[in-house]
């Protein structure tokens, strides 16, 4: 185990809070933006849902969103975001809201008040911090297995908060988050719907591309890295599936590594440790030519089998290609251009 020195530890936490802003992520913030701005105007409060699977940066993105908001709003309570809270109801998801507003003491109250009362609570905490947009995270925890009455029942209550609060909800979460849009009072509410996906290398590979570079540009060295060839972009394709969250943590500790040994700039070197010690039985892509690395991308996202007969078996995984040599898909790329 080690350690690194006070200075380095500065610099490995600057380079794991680093966002590199995707054009769809630009996109979602406008929304956010937008939400917000026109709620000033009264009536019908338009809201959102945001989907994506596991790994597709939704919770990094919403984190920096509310660190930019922080910065330029003299209101903290500015945006309020939360997330479904683990054995999730409505009742709990409220609690949960009012303690993210700096009500503590909401959790207590639990045994003693109705789920109605917490509501307006919330619409009292909700008005007095001139909260302007709500975000809810990991929605789709409060979907999965409800009955049909019972989501109908979170999709009214949910409604009646922002409309009385005049505030804008985002609903945030895994793809099947999106049945909440089947209720009829949430349909023609959500008219702005987004998503965030994957990298592929078979379609628009230079998006992938582009964020590496990203990431890299912003590498706490004096020394820029040298690893935006074809081969360590292959690489870090294989090693990450296309997902945002395990590239970042493979770079994130390549740092680190290359950090604690005082390294001029990270190497292929550290980046091929790292992989070595995560997944040590997988064939280790960074050492290995750009023909000879393998990979997949997805095929298809996760999904929610609604008639599944437990919850064990309603999460259906991420469904991925065969195995294949990477550059396969790099040309299958460039021929459907």
């Amino acid at each position: 185990m080690f350690s690194l020195s006070p200075e380095n530890e500065f610099k490995y936490q600057m380079f794991v809070d680093v966002f590199v802003e995707l054009p769809i992520a630009t996109t979602v913030m406008n929304d956010f933006d937008r939400l917000r701005y026109n709620r000033k105007f009264g009536g019908d409060q338009q809201c959102m849902l945001l989907t994506g699977d596991t790994g597709s940066g939704k919770s990094f993105l919403i984190q920096e969103y509310c660190r930019r908001v922080l910065q330029t709003s003299q209101n903290p309570a500015a945006v309020l975001s939360s997330r479904i809270p683990s054995k999730p109801t409505l009742e709990s998801t409220i609690i949960e809201l009012l303690k993210d507003l700096g009500q503590f003491g909401a959790v207590y109250r639990k045994g003693k008040s109705k789920d109605q009362s917490l509501t307006e609570s919330l619409l009292r905490s909700l008005k007095s911090k001139n909260t302007e947009l709500i975000i809810i995270n990991e929605f789709q925890e409060l979907v999965e297995f409800q009955s049909g009455r019972a989501l109908s029942e979170i999709a009214t209550r949910l409604k009646y908060i922002s409309e009385e609060a005049t505030v804008p909800i985002v609903l945030v979460g895994m793809p099947w988050a999106a049945k909440i849009a089947e209720e009829p009072q949430w349909s023609s509410r959500l008219l702005i719907r987004r998503e965030l996906l994957y990298f592929k290398l078979s379609q628009e590979p230079e998006q992938f591309i582009r964020f590496v570079k990203g990431l890299l540009k912003r590498m706490p060295f004096n020394e820029a890295p040298q690893l935006d060839g074809k081969q360590m972009i292959l690489a870090l394709f294989s090693a990450s599936h296309g997902q945002i969250r395990r590239l970042k943590q493979i770079l994130n500790l390549a740092v680190q590594q290359a950090l604690a040994e005082e390294a001029s700039t990270v190497n292929q070197h550290h980046v091929a440790s790292v992989f070595g010690m995560l997944f040590p039985s997988t064939k280790n892509p960074f050492l290995l030519s750009a023909k000879e690395i393998e990979g997949t991308e997805v095929a298809v996202p996760s999904h929610y089998d609604v008639g599944a007969e437990n919850e064990f078996d309603a999460v259906i995984p991420t469904q991925y290609t065969d195995l294949l040599p990477l550059s396969q898909l790099l040309r299958k790329s460039r021929k459907t251009k």
